[in-house]
C-alpha cells in the first residue's frame, strides 16, 4: 500500500492589520538583537503585550545590551506541527529599556518572566514594520490538472 502524496504548502502574506491583530492575540516569542561586543545576533525567549501601538517585552537579557535605543526584532509564530499550517508575524523597531519603575513594576505584574535581577529586562519597541504570513496547503482544485486553491 503506497500513501499518499502529502498535499503541497503555501505562504501567503497577511495585512499589517491582521499581522498586529495576531501579535497581540499571543503571549510569547522571541527577541532578535545585535550584540555588539561579540558581533553575534541573539535570541531569546520573550513575554510581550501591545498596547498603545507599541510592544512591551520582557527578556532575559541584560539591559546593558541595550545601552541606546537600538533596532531589535521580534518574532512570534503559531506552527502546528503535525499539518505544517500556521501563521508567523515580524516585528522590527526601536527598542528602548523601560527605566520608569513604575512602569517597569506594572509590566513585570502582568508579563511573566524567565530570570529575575540583572537579566531580566522589559523593554518598548516601537515598530516600524510589521509583516506576517499564513501557512497553509495546497489542495488541488476538482477535476484540475495541478490547480491549487489555500484550504
Amino acid at each position: 500500500m503506497t500513501t499518499p502524496p502529502t498535499s503541497a504548502r503555501r505562504m501567503v502574506d497577511i495585512s499589517g492589520e491582521e499581522a498586529l491583530y495576531l501579535l497581540e492575540g499571543s503571549k510569547q516569542g522571541r527577541l532578535v538583537y545585535e550584540q555588539r561586543d561579540a558581533i553575534t545576533i541573539t535570541i531569546r525567549p520573550a513575554s510581550h503585550v501591545l498596547e498603545y501601538g507599541r510592544l512591551i517585552v520582557r527578556t532575559p537579557v541584560p539591559a546593558a545590551a541595550f545601552s541606546a535605543r537600538v533596532t531589535v526584532t521580534y518574532h512570534v509564530d503559531q506552527i502546528n506541527p503535525a499539518t505544517g499550517t500556521g501563521w508567523a508575524v515580524t516585528a522590527s523597531g526601536l527598542a528602548e529599556v523601560i527605566t520608569n519603575e513604575d512602569e517597569a513594576a506594572h509590566y513585570r505584574r502582568i508579563l511573566p518572566g524567565w530570570a529575575h535581577g540583572p537579566h531580566d529586562t522589559l523593554l518598548r519597541i516601537h515598530p516600524q514594520a510589521v509583516t506576517g504570513y499564513r501557512f497553509a496547503h495546497a489542495a488541488r482544485a476538482a477535476g484540475g490538472a495541478g490547480r491549487s486553491a489555500p484550504r
